[in-house]
């Protein structure tokens, strides 16, 4: 594969995405970390939500092979993913008023658990007033954004805020406007989202910050195993038992 292709311009562009996250935001990735750590040792709980494509990154870390199991979706019915026909439904409801209310009051959700909220834009309304209603209910709030869109786009939320600023703590993706990083002669709009892969490595990297440092409070932190694995089931059986309380994803 050359690098000069368009694959490899793509894959250039999203390595060095990753090392600007590495390098610029380290101090919040850890504080993030350590957020959860001190929501698990407290007997607090930790949910994920994002909206559209959004919401990928949140899924990544719930029910995950190598990840914390404690970890569960907050779910807005019509908005996980593109998981409504029409999918431009899904773009829709993101913009209406009082439903993230709704459905944060609805979930198990309490004050001391900390949510992180993901939205590549932070712009809309589901995202905002997620966060606005979780830490009024006494959440810390975990934001996973790009700062560039409060600078040089207008909110969409009735306050005129954005997302990372209704956050304890904000991981910023530094995705450009838009979230595409290639041009090309002959094809009309610019190409190749990069969104997808940051914020997953962020809410990876979070992941992997907190069980580190469970583990040097003496805590071993609850990491799920491969079902694809000898042992993995049995491993994961005894996980769920043991911290069922705070573990929404199971019947």
């Amino acid at each position: 594969m050359s690098h000069s292709g368009p694959a490899g311009q793509y894959l250039d562009a999203a390595i060095d995405l990753l090392r600007r996250v590495r390098d610029e935001e380290a101090a919040n990735v850890a504080a993030a970390g350590a957020l959860v750590a001190d929501t698990i040792t407290a007997g607090g709980r930790v949910f994920a939500f994002g909206a559209g494509h959004s919401s990928l990154p949140a899924q990544d870390v719930v029910y995950r092979a190598g990840g914390l199991a404690l970890v569960n979706l907050l779910a807005v019915p019509g908005a996980v993913g593109v998981d409504v026909v029409p999918a431009t439904l899904g773009s829709a409801l993101e913009r209406v008023d009082g439903l993230a209310t709704a459905v944060l009051g609805a979930s198990p959700a309490r004050a001391g658990d900390v949510l992180f909220v993901v939205s590549l834009s932070g712009r809309n309304a589901l995202p905002v007033e997620m966060a606005i209603a979780a830490r009024s209910l006494g959440l810390a709030v975990v934001g996973v954004t790009s700062v560039a869109y409060a600078a040089e786009t207008t909110s969409r939320h009735a306050s005129g805020t954005f997302l990372k600023d209704h956050c304890d703590v904000v991981l910023d993706s530094k995705i450009a406007v838009g979230d595409a990083e290639l041009t090309a002669e002959g094809v009309a709009a610019p190409f190749g989202p990069a969104s997808t892969v940051v914020a997953s490595a962020l809410m990876q990297a979070v992941t992997a910050t907190a069980a580190a440092g469970l583990a040097a409070r003496g805590v071993q932190p609850p990491m799920l195993r491969s079902g694809n694995v000898d042992g993995g089931h049995e491993w994961n059986r005894r996980i769920f038992a043991d911290h069922r309380e705070r573990i929404f994803y199971l019947p």
